[in-house]
């Protein structure tokens, strides 16, 4: 089979799925379908092929490498008009401390409890509890040189899929995002009761640095 007559199968796969898809996993279920040996290689050309294909300005979506694997995403111009339909359904319903709390995560992970409550100022508890329920955290174990050994939190692979991104290190910088500066601990060493810290702004800790 030409890579012509396969790329219509790899692309029907990553349309219908509803998760991203291994090259593996692609390689398998063609091959399974069409009763034939597939080899990973031509499976990765026809992969290179689409993507050339849907980056076309033609098509408003193209396919990423996200979450592990291989998806169809709405290109840049397009998100405003698809969250009115559904993209807002996870961040719509969080509050200002859950945003304030994933957002904390998303950038500082693995962090403990004490340090996202040191970073906010405030208890993190109901916030970290939303968060786990709607599957934007996970619990990635313990920090074992931290008195008590606290849990440890991290993005889940649900929260990179949601913003189609492989790795936390695909974020915006905060430079990008923002004027401000924003201190956070760089170690658990480092996090401090909030009636410990000198600096207080309206009862919370000051984490802003003054530009120079």
């Amino acid at each position: 089979m030409d890579i012509e007559q396969l790329m219509p199968h790899i692309e029907a796969l990553i349309f219908a799925s509803e998760r991203p898809l291994t090259q593996i996993e692609m390689t398998e279920i063609v091959g399974q379908a069409l009763e034939v040996v597939i080899e990973s290689e031509r499976i990765s050309t026809c992969l290179d092929a689409i993507r050339e294909k849907y980056e076309t300005s033609y098509f408003p979506f193209q396919l990423r490498e996200v979450g592990g694997g291989f998806q169809f995403l709405t290109k840049k111009a397009y998100h405003k008009t698809v969250l009115q339909l559904n993209g807002e359904k996870h961040i719509k319903k969080l509050s200002n401390a859950a945003m304030e709390t994933l957002s904390i995560i998303a950038y500082k992970q693995p962090i403990t409890k004490s340090e996202i409550e040191y970073i906010r100022g405030v208890s993190a508890d109901y916030s970290i509890q939303k968060l786990l329920e709607k599957e934007l955290i996970v619990i990635s174990g313990r920090n074992e040189n931290m008195v008590g050994k606290p849990l440890i939190y991290n993005t889940s692979k649900s929260f990179m899929d949601y913003l189609g991104i492989n790795s936390p290190s695909q974020l915006p910088q905060l430079k990008d995002i923002t004027d401000i500066n924003i201190v956070m601990p760089t170690s658990s060493e480092d996090a401090q009761p909030a009636d410990a810290n000198p600096l207080m702004i309206n009862g919370a800790p000051s984490i802003l640095k003054q530009a120079s």
